[in-house]
């Protein structure tokens, strides 16, 4: 049966609402150079992996640990490609139709990422 732990869900409601936060402080204070930085702050991935602390002790963490960041480094690299093509067809088709097409990438570029680097 599916059990839901309520601890990992809060932290990562915690990491990510706050990375979101100062995300957006930064970027009308200081430009949104500097907040797109920390729009990639790696926030779910660092609650996920003390949430796996958790779930898993010794041998069994360090597997879960880096079963997660193999997963993470794939979507960060599709993650990258949505950003490049997001200020490219942003600016070609508007924010709302460029983001839309960035996302459909991303929902492409991922998986194909996994599959090709990870040789699933």
């Amino acid at each position: 049966m599916l059990s839901i732990e309520i601890f990992p869900i809060l932290l990562r409601f915690l990491f990510g609402g706050s990375a979101v936060v100062a995300s957006t402080l930064i970027s009308k204070n200081f430009g949104g150079r500097l907040g797109g930085i920390f729009a990639a702050f790696p926030a779910v991935y660092l609650a996920a992996i003390m949430g796996l602390s958790m779930d898993y002790k010794g041998s069994d963490l360090l597997l879960a640990s880096e079963q997660l960041s193999k997963g993470a480094l794939v979507g960060m690299a599709a993650d990258i490609c949505c950003a490049l093509a997001a200020s490219f067809m942003i600016l070609r088709y508007g924010w709302k139709r460029g983001l839309v097409y960035a996302l459909l990438l991303w929902i492409i570029i991922a998986p194909a990422i996994y599959f090709v680097w990870l040789g699933f």
